[in-house]
């Protein structure tokens, strides 16, 4: 059986979540709580897993795999059916820029380690550390509302799911649950509410993981 050590409120952990639940993969889900105890992801028994003490962590037979995005590619060459990546060439690289835009340019600033910097090493109070995380989140969001308008239908790229949707689902998640104002933003807004309402979205979102507390 497959194995994701996941925390729930995780977005990168989502990301894979949501990507398993399309393609019906069948797993079992490993808590490892990210601040429990001054973090379970810190761990020597995790690190050995994950050196990097990151979540998720993908376990497929005699693989080890960290980092979401590889793990979304993985899951895509090795499990092609159904397909969350179009055929063509072009359209490919538009899914995978809307991606790394989410993962590359939105999340990292935005990661719990870096909120714990702010606040333990600057000693940044809440006020400033959710002010930094909506004023880069915000930047983010107005790139992918133009990058998005073009294209989407129901999803992020016409009418079927592709990596682009599992990836923007859990950052509008994290959005709302900061308090980001997100009206300005009516593409990725209806794309979310549609999502959303989708089994595989469902199944994956936070509160309805094991951990959810």
């Amino acid at each position: 059986m497959r194995q994701l050590y996941s925390y729930f409120r995780s977005s990168a952990a989502y990301r894979v979540r949501i990507a398993m639940h399309l393609k019906g993969l069948a797993f079992d889900t490993i808590p490892v709580h990210l601040l429990r105890n001054g973090g379970e992801q810190h761990s020597s028994q995790y690190r050995v897993l994950n050196p990097s003490g990151l979540v998720p962590t993908l376990v497929d037979e005699d693989l080890t795999l960290g980092q979401s995005v590889a793990i979304l590619e993985y899951l895509e060459e090795a499990y092609p059916t159904p397909a969350l990546l179009p055929t063509d060439h072009a359209q490919r690289a538009q899914v995978r820029a809307v991606l790394q835009t989410i993962a590359c340019d939105i999340h990292p600033l935005n990661n719990l380690r870096v909120l714990q910097y702010l606040e333990d090493t600057l000693q940044q109070d809440e006020a400033t550390r959710a002010t930094w995380y909506r004023h880069w989140v915000t930047r983010g969001l107005e790139a992918l509302e133009i990058l998005l308008s073009p294209f989407s239908g129901n999803f992020c790229f016409g009418d079927q799911p592709t990596l682009a949707d599992c990836c923007l689902i859990p950052q509008m998640a994290n959005a709302r649950r900061f308090s980001t104002p997100i009206d300005a933003f009516p593409t990725l807004v209806r794309i979310d509410a549609h999502c959303r309402c989708l089994s595989a979205f469902a199944a994956a979102a936070p509160e309805n993981q094991p951990d959810f507390a």
